[in-house]
């Protein structure tokens, strides 16, 4: 294998914000190493330059500010040979992708000691397609103790300097997540990427429903540089509903109807090792485990906009997504057969939910929002009502669902996102109303999501980009246990109604009330679309 380049254990995804590389070229080493630096990025005070053997060459290497470079050193040739020119070609790597440095050694039964020196081993994140990474490593073999230990410690004064990168992270472990697969998950694929970048982590492993939200309210964090949670959709959402919390209790803010929320403390970062993984899947543009711990390593930040749910003035939970109606009733179900595997309980509620489809009755009112602008002036009125009611806009009828999402939402079942024309962070939420029809052309609606065909083309689907909304029940009597064939007592009560929070099921027996407060949380990840989109705002009316 050429250069001494060897491939990592497992994939990843791209850089974010501070450190985005350029997308890399579909070919061998050479193309990955070569792609990865633009032009001008070459160009730098050269730091040091030494030779080592990378493979089967001696190389001149150079280390500059932006980039490591090196050219194998072969013996003259008249001008103009062409092979001379391939072989002689100068390889490069950014400065930036390195995570990780290591002295290479030989070690022996009976050697006693640190083992024989063979030279230093570089750790590297690369990008493998547009959303994923791989985390490989280059050797640069010289036996010299004092050459060595010069270019290691220049190359550990390099990645110290990387001051966005975490060093110490409080990590929050789901073993209940999927198919209990989550411990596993951590310990063989993300714990050792974690502990070869020297970063510190405090494990925890929760107990109960809601241990997330109780370990994050009193735990002391000024020690973390941020918070990862290892697990599906529900343990995700919970680590960031407490973060938000504690960041309202920090600042003085009352919890209990917070009308202009502070960010969150520290940055979160989500492992997917759930069912679903919406959150992850829609932060990095797919759910992949080694490109989500790639991220958290590499420091890439994405600022996410975040919803508060309310009723009667009184705070419900932070989140990203929430479904009413047949997405709520699906859910109610699924919960009350936990029993079955994931995908089983799954396709048991919705078929389910199918068979009993019945329309609510609701009153919907919403604040739209524009495309251009920024929300600064929205975020100075406070609440909407300041400037005129007259803003909002009502309907009434019969609906199947209704879907307010402040995020893509992308999953297995729907690969374009649920609400696709949204985005992370441009200041509005997707609403997604379906009002009643048959039920052959409801399902038309709900296969549309799997498929490349415009879901949202049907005479009873409407579709409004908002920034606030308010969903009232006409009918009181809320969610019936009798509609179930089996006559058990469905998970949310007979005077409540279910709602679908980031997979997590609610009860609400009265009007809920979705208001969106942008950038509020910082995610680690972030996939190559919404990096390009990041400036792409909202303005509400």
């Amino acid at each position: 294998m050429p250069w001494g380049w060897r491939g990592g254990r497992v994939s990843a995804l791209e850089g974010g914000p501070e450190e985005e590389a350029p997308p890399a070229a579909a070919a061998g080493p050479s193309a990955l190493w070569a792609s990865q630096l633009r032009p001008e990025a070459a160009a730098g005070q050269i730091l040091l330059r030494g030779i080592f053997k990378i493979g089967r060459s001696s190389c001149d290497v150079v280390l500059g500010e932006r980039a490591l470079r090196w050219r194998p050193i072969q013996p003259e040739r008249p001008a103009g040979d062409s092979k001379y020119d391939v072989q002689c070609k100068e390889e490069f790597i950014e400065v930036k992708d390195i995570f990780s440095v290591k002295l290479k050694r030989r070690y022996s039964a009976k050697q006693q000691g640190n083992g024989t020196l063979l030279g230093i081993t570089l750790f590297i994140c690369l990008k493998k397609d547009q959303n994923k990474l791989k985390d490989s490593t280059l050797d640069l073999i010289n036996l010299s103790e004092d050459h060595c230990d010069v270019w290691f410690k220049q190359f550990k004064k390099i990645l110290a300097g990387f001051s966005n990168r975490p060093k110490s992270l409080k990590v929050i472990l789901n073993p209940q997540s999927h198919k209990k697969e989550a411990t596993q998950v951590y310990y063989e694929k993300v714990e050792p990427l974690l502990r070869i970048a020297g970063i510190k982590t405090d494990v925890t492993i929760t107990e109960y429903e809601g241990h997330a939200l109780a370990l994050l309210k009193d735990c002391e964090l000024q020690e973390f540089d941020g918070v990862v949670c290892v697990g599906g959709d529900g343990s995700a959402s919970e680590a960031a509903h407490a973060l938000l919390l504690r960041a309202q209790r920090n600042a003085g803010k009352e919890t209990g109807s917070p009308l202009n929320p502070v960010p969150a403390p520290l940055p979160l970062g989500l492992i997917p090792a759930g069912s679903t993984n919406i959150l992850a899947h829609s932060l990095h543009g797919i759910p992949h485990v080694v490109t989500a711990t790639l991220h958290i390593i590499m420091g890439h930040v994405q600022p996410v906009d975040v919803c508060t749910f309310s009723t009667t003035g009184k705070l419900l939970r932070f989140g990203f997504s929430a479904m009413f109606g047949f997405g709520g009733r699906t859910l109610a179900l699924a919960e009350k057969n936990r029993w079955m595997s994931p995908n089983q309980r799954r396709d048991f509620a919705v078929m389910k939910a199918l068979a009993k489809l019945k329309p609510e009755d609701c009153e919907i009112s919403f604040l739209p929002c524009i495309s251009s602008h920024g929300l600064q002036e929205r975020k100075e009125e406070g609440s909407p009502k300041s400037a005129g009611s007259d803003q909002w806009q009502t309907i009434q009828g019969q609906f199947l669902n209704v879907s307010i999402m402040a995020i893509p939402c992308l999953c297995s079942v729907a690969p374009r996102g649920l609400a696709p024309t949204t985005r992370l962070n441009n200041g509005s939420m997707a609403l997604i109303i379906a009002r009643n029809t048959s039920r052959p052309e409801f399902i038309k609606h709900l296969k549309r999501y799997a498929s490349v065909k415009n879901q949202f083309s049907f005479p009873f689907v409407e579709t409004y980009t908002v920034g606030e909304v308010k969903v009232s029940p006409k009918n009181l009597s809320g969610y019936n246990p009798e509609d179930d064939d089996d006559g058990q007592h469905a998970a949310a009560s007979e005077n409540s109604f279910p709602w679908n929070i980031d997979g997590d099921l609610m009860e609400a027996t009265s009007e809920v009330h979705i208001k969106l407060h942008p950038r509020l949380i910082n995610l680690y990840g972030g996939s190559m679309e919404e990096r390009n989109d990041s400036q792409v705002t909202c303005n509400c009316l």
